[in-house]
């Protein structure tokens, strides 16, 4: 039986390439070295490859982590989700983040939406559904899977740093609120002595249920407001 080329080591053959066997290779990285040694160089060199090699399957490394997050979310558990409209809302929402917050690697593409929603499509999909069935027409259906898709991408990036800080990997944010006027920001000095402990928190499931509640009264505001 022939060994894939993901698995030969030395002397592979480029020609036995595919996106499998490189998003393969690129998972063992991540799982062995994390992904700050992930790099089209360490790919190609973990492969016995010339990075140029990688080009000819592989576009750039967007999209070589684009295909990661498809073959994470391929592979995820699909719960069966809530019957009740808005609750499925907020539960497929919920799902979009817990899936994201396990890839790390993603830190570098959480601003490119569009690439990343294909990549969890089976996940906006559910969310869209929902929206759909909370009332919402299917472009504000759309908007309101858009909306929630960027506030999840803000906290994700919320929790990356929150994490780099608890593993002591970047520096700690400087003492500018507690150095700062008094005068000039009564509201944000007074809480200079608590400000460490409040960012540290995970608030977004709650940020997550106020911004459902409120495309929802929005809808419900709209759908009575006369026509024409």
């Amino acid at each position: 039986m022939r060994t894939p080329a993901s698995r030969r080591g030395k002397g592979s053959n480029p020609s036995a390439l595919s996106q499998q066997v490189i998003t393969d290779a690129a998972q063992r990285i991540l799982d062995e070295e994390g992904h700050e040694s992930l790099s089209m160089r360490r790919l190609a060199r973990s492969l016995s490859i010339t990075p140029m090699a990688l080009y000819h399957h592989v576009r750039d490394k967007d999209e070589l982590l684009i295909l990661l997050l498809a073959k994470k979310a391929q592979s995820y558990p699909r719960p069966e989700l809530p019957e009740e409209p808005r609750e499925r809302l907020v539960a497929a929402s919920q799902l979009l983040y817990d899936l994201l917050s396990e890839a790390a690697f993603l830190s570098e593409i959480l601003t490119s939406p569009d690439l990343l929603a294909v990549a969890v499509s089976w996940i906006t999909d559910s969310i869209t559904e929902a929206a759909a069935a909370c009332g919402l027409r299917p472009e504000d259906a759309t908007k309101a899977q858009q909306l929630i898709w960027r506030y999840t991408a803000g906290e994700l990036l919320a929790l990356q740093s929150r994490r780099r800080l608890k593993q002591g990997t970047s520096k700690r944010p400087s003492s500018a609120i507690a150095e700062a006027s008094a005068e000039k920001h009564p509201r944000i000095t007074s809480m200079s002595a608590r400000w460490p402990d409040l960012i540290a928190q995970n608030t977004h499931r709650r940020g997550l249920e106020n911004i459902v509640d409120g495309i929802l009264a929005a809808h419900r505001r709209d759908a009575h407001l006369p026509s024409g």
